[in-house]
């Protein structure tokens, strides 16, 4: 028998896949745990519990079930919103409401509502709106919504945070017009045009053109002429614009020429409307639209809502298609270094040679990758690169600009924990705000996801979190639970908003909630006199009010840092253990668990996988803790955190504990808490038998 001392000093890598189980020659082994619930890594190498959820809005009568999503809306450097869209009506109805730090904007408009309605109309080809299919992007203070049922809509805010327009741009968009059934037809008489290049006029011989003639086009069979008819002048007389030049401005006989017909607008309520949307340099793009999935249309530099194409001049509008051996329908646009395009078999990128713009004239689109991206989840912006979903749902991958390969590649960053992707339904990302955290990028996962662990847990409704150091290479993923599903995510700069379906009273209701890192349940209330825009007041007594949305159940309660006995709320109330004197919090209670990975000491003489292994001693380092069990035992931090036994303090330092587990095949460590207060692991240090 011998014992080894072990000493697991950063965390950085997460929850590791079941699959690598095996691979202890894996550096990445000794710097990952088994399992990781409710915590946050952090990238000096630790982990915290997660922040609680405070509870914000009842969206259940929104009609919620039947799809939402949050917009954030970034109108200046000091004012964040963020948009919540519900689907009111599946046939015609979408509701927005606006939140500004955590708090719903009311009496918008002075209407007495605390939303506006879009009426979307007539729809292509679907009796219902699917809201996943939105897509949005912005550029000062204009919103842009796309979705290939409906026409774009524009979200203003006005001269205040009450003051909002939302409006479809019907008749502000300049449509161009791609051939649908395209016809030729050769009409008798002659035609001559007044100049050989630019804006001209044609005038024919006899009778051939009608009003229907514009946007249509006149071709010599030659090929030294076509020209675009843009204005219907008389039966004989049509002014048009070339794009490619005539010869001369003598007269074409019949014969020499042709009319070109069956071009309809690219965008309809017969034809559907745009499917993505981003501003870059200067245009705005829409990419994809229902009957057109894989062309890239740019608008006028400056004129946003101006598609149709004119002269080829450099500031012309734009149309491409991504002509490859396979359909590559457009799902994902992004601004970055290039103008990145993402879709469903393949990521390409619009190059730029120096400092010089995209012009109709050398607009090119290049094949990046060949991975294809999920559609309906929004790729987002990283340190250096875009983070996008894998056509799959099942890698989450990195676009990245290789200065070895002069090209981007599409790395796969969970590649060590995919299983806790399963069935993605929204991506959002929280950029870090100091050194002391990473970037956290949050995967919403499918209500019929299931998953795997060595536990047998599966990820139903939960959040994959990746803490995110691209430049160290970090990626830390762990998974967020809570009494009931997550549905959807959404980032405003720095606050994470969320919307929940939850049971409470045997109904189902969908509440939206902000992740708040002075919170430690979960659609919480909290009371307290400072500042000044409280949840509730703090109570002059033992009843605490204003927990209608938590009716019937089982919840915890902090107060003055004292943890009160659970209490069942009951018309909207509970009882507090005391009359708090400085702050209170009631809310849903949420498990927190980080399983080690089994022991394996790095041994000269070889492995020690299939030899029995006591744990014989464990030596965490704590920072600001105030609650911690190890392996079902909690561990004494100076006070039990009861009731009546004084506010719980926080330790930090070094917790020496001995007298664990009797022998067995893993030794594994499960780090959790008994009541929901604040802790934070930097490190542990552990003593183990070895016997046969």
């Amino acid at each position: 028998m011998s014992r080894i001392q072990q000493y697991q000093s950063s965390f950085t890598v997460g929850e590791l896949d079941p699959l690598l189980r095996g691979r202890i020659d894996l550096q990445q082994y000794y710097s990952s745990v088994d399992v990781a619930d409710n915590v946050i890594f952090e990238p000096q190498g630790g982990f915290s519990r997660r922040p609680g959820l405070k509870f914000l809005l009842d969206i259940t009568s929104e009609n919620a079930a039947n799809g939402t999503m949050l917009i954030p809306f970034e109108f200046s450097t000091t004012q964040n919103f963020m948009i919540l869209a519900t689907v009111f009506d599946t046939t015609s109805t979408i509701r927005f409401r606006f939140f500004a730090n955590g708090q719903l904007l009311t009496n918008i408009n002075g209407s007495g509502n605390d939303y506006l309605t879009l009426n979307v109309g007539t729809l292509y080809e679907v009796s219902n709106i699917d809201i996943n299919k939105l897509y949005y992007t912005q550029s000062a203070d204009t919103l842009i919504l796309t979705h290939e049922n409906f026409v774009p809509v524009k979200i203003q805010r006005g001269a205040n945070n009450t003051t909002w327009s939302v409006a479809g741009l019907g008749f502000s968009l300049a449509i161009p017009n791609l051939a649908i059934s395209p016809s030729f037809s050769n009409p008798s008489g002659t035609i001559t045009p007044s100049a050989t290049d630019g804006t001209i006029t044609i005038t024919a011989s006899s009778a051939i053109f009608s009003s229907g003639n514009v946007d249509q086009f006149l071709n010599e069979v030659n090929g030294f002429g076509r020209a675009r008819i843009t204005r219907f002048v008389s039966t004989t007389v049509v002014e048009a614009v070339t794009e490619v030049p005539f010869f001369s401005t003598d007269a074409i006989a019949s014969g020499q020429y042709n009319l070109e017909t069956g071009y309809e607008s690219a965008w309809s309520n017969t034809r559907g409307w745009p499917r993505t949307c981003s501003f870059h340099e200067g245009r705005l793009y829409f990419g994809g639209s229902a009957s057109f999935p894989n062309t890239l249309f740019g608008s006028k530099v400056s004129d946003f809502f101006n598609f149709k194409p004119a002269e080829a001049l450099d500031d012309d509008a734009i149309i491409v298609t991504l002509s490859t051996d396979s359909v590559n329908a457009i799902n994902a646009l992004r601004s970055g270094r290039d103008l990145q395009i993402f879709t469903s078999g393949a990521e390409f990128f619009v190059p730029q040679a120096d400092l010089d713009p995209i012009t109709p004239s050398n607009i090119t689109v290049k094949s990046a990758t060949r991975r294809g991206s999920k559609f309906g989840i929004r790729p987002q912006a990283a340190e250096g690169g875009t983070l996008f979903i894998q056509r799959q749902g099942k890698a989450l991958r990195e676009m990245l600009f290789s200065d070895v390969e002069l090209s981007y590649v599409a790395n796969n960053i969970s590649l060590l924990s995919s299983h806790m992707i399963v069935d993605p339904q929204r991506m959002a990302l929280r950029a870090a705000t100091d050194t002391t955290e990473g970037d956290l990028l949050l995967i919403v996962n499918g209500s019929s996801s299931t998953g795997y662990r060595a536990d047998s847990a599966g990820f139903t409704g939960t959040i994959a979190a990746f803490m995110l150091n691209r430049p160290q290479q970090i990626v830390a993923p762990s998974s967020f639970t809570t009494d009931g599903d997550f549905v959807d995510v959404g980032v405003d700069l720095e606050d994470i908003y969320v919307v929940v379906k939850r049971t409470i009273g045997g109904s189902t209701k969908y509440y939206l909630e902000l992740f708040d890192d002075d919170r430690t349940t979960d659609a919480a209330i909290q009371y307290y006199n400072s500042p000044a825009s409280p949840d509730q007041a703090l109570p002059g007594n033992t009843t605490a009010g204003s927990l209608s949305h938590l009716e019937g159940k089982t919840v915890k309660i902090i107060r003055d840092d004292i943890v009160d006995t659970d209490a069942t709320v009951s018309s909207g109330q509970v009882t507090l253990g005391g009359v708090p004197t400085s702050y209170a919090e009631v809310g849903i209670n949420y498990n927190v668990t980080v399983k080690t990975q089994p022991f394996e000491p790095r041994l000269s003489s070889g492995t020690v996988q299939g030899q029995r292994r006591r744990i014989l001693e464990v030596t965490p380092i704590l920072h600001r803790s105030q609650n911690l069990t190890l392996n079902g035992r909690e561990i004494s931090l100076q006070t039990l955190p009861l009731s009546g036994s004084g506010a719980v303090p926080t330790f930090t330092g070094i917790k020496k504990t001995q007298g664990f587990l009797g022998y067995g095949r893993d030794a594994q460590i499960t780090i959790s808490q008994s009541q929901p207060v604040f802790f934070t692991v930097l490190a542990m240090d552990y003593k183990v038998s070895i016997g046969q």
